[in-house]
């Protein structure tokens, strides 16, 4: 195996939820370099067949393979749940150099089980995540005894990404699915926010969950379970920079991104475009 290049981490994700969880890893471990890449153009992957995220999400792993991430993280559900064991099993044992791509699916389901009491677990996915089963399958090798629920929140995303998820209209979409989930078991005692872009609902969610339901956001789990990583892979840790640079790129208008990027991390955002 060649040589590789040491450079940032990177971060991917259809659009913006993946800066969720991104704002989670660079606040857990803030002095690596970091470049998060949007395919925005292209957005959102929930609706999407298997062939066309694996095709998308393998393109964008490339490019930031281009711009020397060994190690790359799918900050988004969908690309985790229909691309991330293609690209691993497929595609990274064809490289000359040394390259790892991590999802978010399975650090979640690793702790997931722990967090219940009854044993019943609710996820809240795109149509995308909940079709692929990829949290039922994942959760039953770590916890056998524990049942999974899934719904799909279609209306989600779109209200997250054109800045209506504060509005009076969304509780309309919250509260359907919070109802029709519940509905599935009395005994569910925890939800997984299974989409990036769901912890800006949070306020609503909680609104029309009962107290005693724990929610649980990924960006915490993921950031947590990226730090253990590194440390029990010293040979991709020594490929990651440390600047505490933080880059981002999108394939879509930069200026577009710039102003709903912002919503998602709490801060201003300078992208630059990519031309997939």
């Amino acid at each position: 195996m060649s040589t590789s290049p040491a450079g940032p981490i990177g971060v991917f994700d259809s659009g913006y939820g993946g800066l969720t969880v991104f704002k989670e890893i660079a606040k857990a471990l803030p002095d690596y370099d970091y470049i998060y890449l949007g395919d925005n153009a292209r957005a959102p992957y929930g609706v999407r067949s298997f062939d066309t995220v694996y095709e998308y999400t393998l393109q964008c792993v490339e490019a930031l393979f281009k711009m020397n991430c060994s190690l790359v993280i799918l900050a988004c559900n969908t690309a985790s749940a229909k691309a991330l064991r293609s690209i691993q099993q497929r595609d990274l044992p064809r490289r000359p150099e040394l390259r790892r791509v991590l999802g978010v699916i399975r650090p979640t389901t690793e702790l997931l089980g722990e967090l219940s009491q009854s044993g019943h677990v609710g996820i809240f996915a795109t149509q995308g995540t909940v079709n692929s089963q990829s949290y039922v399958i994942e959760t039953q090798k770590f916890f056998p005894g524990v049942q999974v629920h899934q719904e799909a929140c279609p209306m989600w995303v779109p209200l997250v990404e054109n800045r209506e998820h504060q509005s009076p209209g969304a509780d309309y979409f919250v509260k359907r699915h919070v109802e029709a989930l519940l509905q599935q078991s009395p005994r569910i005692d925890t939800i997984l926010l299974g989409c990036t872009h769901y912890p800006l609902l949070m306020d609503k969610i909680r609104a029309y969950t009962p107290a005693h339901i724990r929610l649980v956001p990924q960006g915490e789990i993921v950031a947590r379970s990226l730090a253990d990583y590194l440390q029990r892979h010293p040979e991709i840790e020594h490929l990651c920079t440390r600047g505490g640079r933080r880059e981002f790129f999108t394939t879509e208008k930069p200026e577009d991104f710039n102003s709903r990027a912002a919503t998602f991390l709490g801060q201003p955002v300078e992208a630059r475009y990519l031309h997939l």
